[in-house]
């Protein structure tokens, strides 16, 4: 139960990371482009294995996809552990992956501007990954609080 618990926090961390990715993108020209770090990476990626790269809507919705997946996993790891720490587990994980984010995309190989345009571009992002680290941590906490 604690496993499945655990996924539908981290479901709930990828989901609020990716519903305000795509949002802020919408309005705010400095936004963190993850979306873009994720279409590159997965055509290169079956590029590098003999396969044609969708393109277009399905390039962006398999990237999507494979983004919450990942996101969901890696979240759901905030969920193992003393439970005094959830809170803390989800801010260390989300700030992790944030400063990832900005740090490993250069080293495998991708473009590091979608992420580290401007200033700005660099906090949001980190703080976007908290958060979604956060989010996890919080419904991972209400999930284990309710009794069945």
């Amino acid at each position: 139960m604690k496993l499945i618990k655990n996924i539908i926090g981290g479901l709930a961390g990828a989901v609020a990371l990716n519903i305000l990715h795509q949002t802020v993108k919408q309005f705010d020209h400095d936004a963190p482009r993850v979306d873009l770090v994720g279409e590159e990476a997965l055509t290169k990626g079956m590029e590098s294995m003999g396969l044609e790269a969708p393109t277009g809507n399905a390039l962006f919705t398999a990237t999507l996809i494979g983004d919450i997946v990942s996101n969901t996993l890696y979240f759901s790891t905030i969920g193992f552990g003393k439970k005094k720490y959830l809170l803390l587990r989800g801010t260390t994980i989300g700030l992790a992956a944030g400063i990832g984010a900005l740090t490993l995309t250069k080293p495998i190989g991708l473009s590091d501007a979608p992420v580290t345009r401007t200033n700005k571009t660099k906090i949001m992002t980190v703080v976007w990954y908290t958060l979604g680290g956060i989010v996890t941590a919080l419904t991972i906490k209400a999930m284990q609080s309710k009794t069945v």
